[in-house]
């Protein structure tokens, strides 16, 4: 009860007062029938008042407070592909034996609509990728992710992200492969149980990284065009692509 002494006390002194104003309208007036009118008529707009705010304007305001934080999500999932997620899908592509398939379906985002990006990205998390390490490859992948994990601890750092749950399962997949990776010292004597379990790995995060790739891609096609002209120049699925303009 102590945690709302302040409230409860609050409210007792806000109905005394009212009464007393009440009391003091009588006082002078001698009109009970003026006091009830306007005070039933003040009772009845509550319900209308609560309608308005609860409903209507609460709800304009909590959609204005996500399409912040999604704002605010979006650079930092636009750091992560700038810093570790496009080499990630470029070092992961190498390993994919379906990627001319995958690269004639995402070479050209431009002309997509939302609901193509948000289609093809719900495809992507669940498609089974045809995934064949060689020991070099592996070798080198783990390198690159044991360097990267400062950034990604860094990542998961930020609050904001446990509002994200995508992205932060794909976060935690790279975060699972580099650690299978670390604990292995040498990949060219792995049995083929082992490698099979590392593609299973590799296919989940390669996955995850183009799906979430995609639906940042929407995000700057709707709001920062100028990004995603960059990003288009660069796409890893596009062996045409060139950051030149020409």
């Amino acid at each position: 009860m102590s945690k709302y002494r302040g409230q409860i006390i609050l409210a007792i002194s806000l109905l005394i007062l009212s009464v007393v104003v009440y009391f003091f309208h009588y006082y002078i007036f001698r009109d009970p029938h003026h006091i009830f009118i306007y005070m039933i008529g003040d009772i009845a707009f509550v319900f209308i008042e609560v309608l308005l705010v609860t409903l209507i304007i609460h709800r304009l305001l909590t959609e204005h407070e996500k399409h912040q934080m999604l704002k605010k999500l979006n650079m930092v999932i636009g750091a992560f592909y700038s810093e570790v997620g496009s080499d990630l899908m470029h070092s992961l592509s190498e390993f994919n034996q379906d990627l001319n398939k995958i690269s004639k379906q995402l070479s050209n985002l431009g002309n997509w609509s939302d609901n193509i990006y948000i289609t093809v990205s719900n495809q992507m998390k669940n498609q089974d990728f045809t995934i064949h390490p060689t020991s070099t490859g592996l070798l080198n992948l783990k390198k690159y992710l044991v360097e990267k994990r400062k950034f990604l601890l860094r990542l998961l750092e930020n609050q904001n992200l446990l509002e994200h749950e995508t992205f932060t399962d794909l976060l935690w997949a790279v975060f699972h492969l580099t650690e299978e990776l670390e604990n292995r010292t040498n990949f060219n004597t792995l049995p083929e149980s082992d490698i099979s379990h590392i593609e299973g790995d590799i296919r989940r995060a390669y996955g995850l990284l183009i799906a979430e790739w995609l639906i940042y891609m929407r995000h700057l096609k709707d709001d920062y065009p100028y990004l995603f002209s960059l990003a288009m120049r660069t796409n890893p699925f596009n062996p045409r692509a060139s950051v030149i303009v020409s």
